[in-house]
C-alpha cells in the first residue's frame, strides 16, 4: 500500500449505553490506528454500567464526548454528527472494530477518487463476542436499482446483498443532501433508511479490502428476521425506484446486454475499486445493470 500524502479529516460517532464489556475494545480499534487527522466523538446515553469511567480514560484523544439521557441510538448519531467537521463521516457502535488499517485504505480511496461519495467494503466480517474474527462473507457489487429491489437484504448465490454498516463511510455533503439525521422513528434499521436516502444522490462504491466487523453476541438488540422485516418496511416507500416486474426486467436486461441501450433510463450503475497489486494502485470501474 502506497504511503499517504494527504490526511484527510475523519470524523467518527459511537452513540453508546451500557455495553462497557465492549465499549474499550471499540474505542481502540479507533485510536490505536494513529490516524494523524481524526476526529472521535462519543454520545453516551447515560449508562451506568462503567462506561463513562472507560470513555474519561481516553478523554485526551476525544474531540467531544457526553454522556446524558437520550432519545435512542439514532438520536444519538444525529447529535453526534453535530459536533463533526471532517472530510469523511462514518459511525461504529460501541460494540463493533475497525481493522487496524481502514482509516488509511479509506482516506486514500477518498483523496483519489474524488468522485465517491459512499463507500464501503464488499469483504463483510463478524467477530464473535471475545473480538476474534469468525466469518468473512463476500457480498456483490451494489446498484440502486437493486438495493431499491431488495437485493440489498437477501443471500445472492454464494454471496450477500447486504451493505455492512461498519464499513460505511461518506462525505458530509451527502449526509447534508440526505436530511442529515438518522430516523428517529426507527429501533432497528436506521442505517438501511440512511442508505435508502443515500441513493436518491449518489451512487455507492466498493473495495474488497475489508475494513471492519459486526460484533455477535448474545445482547445484540436485533434479529436477522426482525432487521429484514423493518428494511422491507422502508422499501415500500420507494416502490417505484426499481423496475419489479421480472418479465420487463429480463427484457430491459436483454436489450442492454445486445444493444448497450436503456441502461441510463431504466437501470444504474455498480461502482467498484480494483486493487492492482503489481502497479500498487487502484483503479475505478462502472457498468450499468438493470
Amino acid at each position: 500500500m502506497a504511503i499517504l500524502k494527504t490526511f484527510p479529516k475523519i470524523s467518527i460517532v459511537t452513540p453508546s449505553y451500557n455495553q462497557g464489556i465492549y465499549l474499550e475494545a471499540t474505542i481502540r480499534s479507533i485510536l490505536a490506528q494513529n490516524y494523524p487527522n481524526l476526529e472521535y466523538i462519543i454520545m453516551d446515553g447515560g449508562s451506568t454500567d462503567g462506561s463513562v469511567e472507560i470513555i474519561k480514560k481516553y478523554e485526551s484523544q476525544l474531540a467531544y464526548w457526553v454522556s446524558q439521557k437520550d432519545r435512542g441510538q439514532n438520536h444519538a448519531i444525529t447529535e453526534g454528527f453535530k459536533h463533526a467537521t471532517g472530510e469523511i463521516y462514518a459511525y461504529l457502535n460501541s460494540d463493533d472494530m475497525y481493522l487496524p488499517w481502514t482509516f488509511r485504505v479509506v482516506a486514500r480511496l477518498f483523496s483519489e477518487f474524488p468522485q465517491i461519495q459512499w463507500l464501503t467494503s464488499r469483504t463483510l466480517l463478524i467477530w464473535n463476542s471475545q473480538g476474534n474474527p469468525v466469518h468473512t462473507y463476500p457480498a456483490v457489487n451494489y446498484a440502486r436499482t437493486w438495493f431499491y429491489r431488495g437485493w440489498s437484504i437477501r443471500q445472492l448465490g454464494p454471496r450477500t446483498g447486504w451493505i455492512q454498516q461498519e464499513s460505511t463511510f461518506w462525505r458530509p455533503a451527502l449526509w447534508e443532501k440526505a436530511g442529515a439525521c438518522m430516523d428517529e422513528s426507527l429501533y432497528l434499521a436506521g442505517d438501511f433508511e440512511l442508505w435508502a436516502r443515500f441513493w436518491q444522490h449518489a451512487n455507492l462504491v466498493t473495495t474488497a479490502i475489508p475494513l471492519a466487523g459486526f460484533r455477535q453476541h448474545g445482547t445484540n438488540k436485533t434479529t436477522t428476521r426482525e432487521y429484514k422485516q423493518v428494511c422491507g418496511q422502508v422499501l415500500r416507500r420507494y416502490q417505484n425506484q426499481s423496475v419489479r416486474n421480472p418479465y420487463k426486467r429480463f427484457l430491459l436486461e436483454q436489450l442492454l446486454r445486445w444493444t448497450g441501450r436503456g441502461g441510463k433510463r431504466w437501470g444504474s450503475t455498480a461502482n467498484w475499486l480494483q486493487y492492482d497489486v503489481k502497479n500498487e494502485r487502484f483503479t475505478y470501474h462502472s457498468k450499468f445493470v438493470i
